[in-house]
């Protein structure tokens, strides 16, 4: 078993932990806190007979980072760790699982199923634990899970037995707060969601952290707004004739900005409510327009020709009966689309942003360079679209870039596998791969390599991913550069962050510096407030879900507004699938592909993908659950109607009517008679 061995700085910030007490170790990335919290677990598995730790993290692929490369290492050889995510079958045995190690590493959301479920072999409680861990602790506000997790922790403070908590963060963030007292107040919520005591960072060695993890240089590589873009031009165009044929007026707002998507989705919201299908479907194809513009302004022309094509390709192919407006539509498109191409293709009109994303590069790839680089992109388009001019970039080859995309994992065609995700890292890791494209994914948590180049490209976020991305150029020199328009909401942004990172630091300080009494007062205060609000949350829940019997609900296709199901057709499958149990609803879908997913379950299977067989909307997918073949229905791609009237939902949980646990004897027996 390997020795621990701390830094002067990690010494200092693990001291309160080591005393029993619940606290946020502060440090920046690369800062060696998950190292600190292992030396924590050792010492209190040392110093507690029977001790139970939970490591918790966000990301699935952490719990296997967090495994090999930190605790069973340095923990392996006397103790017995275990590490449980989505795709593990030990999920369903938590409860045993956890008799048998001393360890868990999970993710959050295993957690909080093993702590709801009332499955003997899967159930545990918080007081079975000794010790929990929390990665990237910033997380726990809101409906985050972590905060679900330690809203249990909070109410069951008076009955005592619960475990020391360790969280673990490079930047608690502001919360979207502008103001000092803003950010010190939720500075204060996180202590009071964590039930930490206090925020450690490095005091008497902070000068010793410097030198270990030096800032980058931080570069704003400004590019100036291309004087012509014929192509965007037409797309604009033709989204005014769109705007036109709906009687709809343009918003005021920028066609090609977040702002303008923004409405477009109110837009839809309101036709789905009004049963405009013909409002509905422009909103629809706005959107994929504006999502070009976006592209356009990210990547080249013809990345955003490419993805307005593979649109309209699959929308002809699902559609099964055309309307007036869907004729509109799509002759719109293929009457431009030669004119599109031809303009995709000139190539002096071509995004200035990649002719200095590409300087960008070339200064640190190339010669003897044993570089390393993040470029970290908006969506998983534009990843994929980057990746592409990379690969066709004969200049940035000949720099030997060996670029990989690195996005989150999903069920999606476009999304990774966790598979594929571990297997990126490695390369990187190894070298092998000298460059992630990445969304998000790569900004917290990872252990990657150090970087000599981070560049943000195309984005728009808060200062903790701000942070949390610069902590990722840690190597000697390194830069860490934003590549942006002059002018543009991307270098607003970026300043706006740097402000808020600095009003965070601030707000932190300022919360180290209190009297531990009155730290501790305003913290049970938030904390008395957290336990009443959500208190009041789940009554608010059980009113709205009485609001309306089940039966007096119809579920309408999102865009065709077909009547399809009504509320009490839906039942729940292990708290997570919801099903349609009436037998007749299969008149009103068609079935697709079969889902292939990299994950195995333990009852049930996917099926085939399933949309509206009047108008080709998706809904969701099939669910082969002990051999029965079962709807399994997206909320989001449905209109509600109820006697308040009609809206659309998101989210399930916010439906007006109680949904019944399905019953899968009840079920089976009343579809199959024979069988009794």
């Amino acid at each position: 078993m390997e020795e621990i061995s701390l830094y002067g700085y990690q010494e200092e910030v693990v001291q309160p932990a080591l005393q029993g007490r619940n606290i946020i170790i502060w440090l920046p990335t690369g800062g060696g806190k998950t190292r600190a919290a292992v030396y924590v677990a050792k010492r209190h598995l040392e110093s507690r007979p029977g001790a139970k730790v939970a490591v918790l993290v966000n990301k699935v692929h952490l719990v296997d980072q967090h495994y090999s490369k930190e605790f069973q290492p340095f923990l392996g050889e006397r103790y017995k760790i275990a590490s449980i995510s989505g795709d593990c079958d030990q999920k369903d045995f938590f409860g045993p699982v956890l008799q048998n190690n001393d360890v868990i590493i999970c993710t959050a959301q295993i957690l909080e199923n093993s702590l709801r479920s009332i499955e003997e072999d899967k159930h545990v409680e918080l007081t079975d634990f000794t010790l929990l861990i929390i990665d990237e602790c910033h997380h726990t506000n809101k409906e985050n899970v972590y905060n679900k997790i330690m809203q249990r922790y909070v109410q069951a403070k008076p009955r005592g037995g619960l475990p020391q908590v360790l969280g673990l963060t490079a930047s608690l963030g502001t919360g979207g707060a502008k103001t000092f007292q803003g950010a010190k107040k939720h500075v204060l919520q996180i202590c009071a969601n964590l039930d930490a005591s206090a925020i450690v960072s490095p005091k008497e060695n902070s000068g010793e952290l410097q030198r270990n993890v030096p800032k980058p240089v931080k570069k704003y590589d400004i590019v100036n707004e291309r004087p012509e873009d014929p192509f965007g031009d037409h797309l604009k165009s033709m989204m005014s004739e769109m705007h036109d044929y709906a009687a709809v007026k343009t918003f005021g707002r920028n066609f090609g900005s977040q702002e303008y998507e923004a409405d477009v989705v109110q837009l839809e919201k309101q036709a789905s409510v009004d049963g405009n299908r013909m409002l509905a479907q422009c909103a629809l194809h706005l959107r994929q327009y504006n999502d070009a513009l976006l592209i356009n302004d990210t990547v080249r022309m013809a990345d955003a020709f490419r993805v307005l094509e593979e649109f309209y390709s699959a929308e002809t192919e699902r559609r099964i009966g055309l309307d007036d407006t869907d004729r509109f539509l799509f002759n719109l498109f293929q009457e431009n689309k030669a004119r599109l191409q031809t303009l995709a293709a000139l190539t002096q009109y071509e995004n200035p942003k990649l002719e200095q994303l590409q300087k960008t590069m070339l200064e640190h790839f190339g010669g003897q360079n044993k570089s390393r680089g993040i470029l970290f992109s908006k969506t998983r388009v534009s990843t994929h679209c980057l990746f592409d001019w990379v690969s066709a970039n004969h200049l940035l080859q000949e720099a030997s870039i060996k670029a990989a995309v690195l996005t989150g994992a999903g069920n999606q065609a476009s999304h990774m596998t966790q598979k594929g995700q571990r297997q990126t890292i490695q390369q990187f890791r190894e070298g092998s791969l000298n460059l992630l494209i990445s969304t998000s994914v790569a900004e917290e948590g990872l252990d990657i390599p150090e970087c000599n180049l981070v560049v943000r490209y195309g984005l728009l976020t808060n200062e903790i991913a701000m942070q949390q991305a610069s902590g990722r150029a840690r190597a000697g020199d390194s830069v860490y550069s934003v590549v942006a328009r002059a002018g543009g909401q991307e270098v607003r942004r970026e300043r706006t962050n740097e402000y808020l990172e600095e009003l965070s630091s601030k707000a932190i300080a300022e919360v180290q510096s209190m009297d531990q009494l009155n730290f501790q007062q305003q913290v049970e205060e938030l904390q008395g407030q957290s336990v009443i609000a959500l208190r009041l949350a789940e009554l608010q829940l059980r009113e709205r879900r009485s609001r309306c019997p089940a039966s007096s609900v119809r579920l309408l296709c999102r865009l065709c507004f077909t009547p399809v199901a009504h509320g009490n057709d839906i039942q729940l499958i292990d708290g997570v699938h919801y099903v349609n149990i009436n037998p007749n609803f299969e008149v009103y879908y068609k079935a697709g592909e079969k889902v292939e997913l990299e994950r195995t379950f333990e009852d049930w299977e996917p099926g085939r993908v399933i949309s509206c067989a009047d108008c080709g909307r998706d809904w969701g997918m099939e669910m082969i659950y002990k051999e029965v073949t079962l709807p399994n229905l997206a909320i989001k791609n449905f209109v509600l109607e109820s006697p308040d009237g009609r809206k659309p939902v998101e989210k399930w949980k916010n439906v007006p009517f109680c949904i019944e646990e399905f019953k899968y004897t009840d079920y089976v027996l009343k579809k199959f008679p024979d069988l009794l």
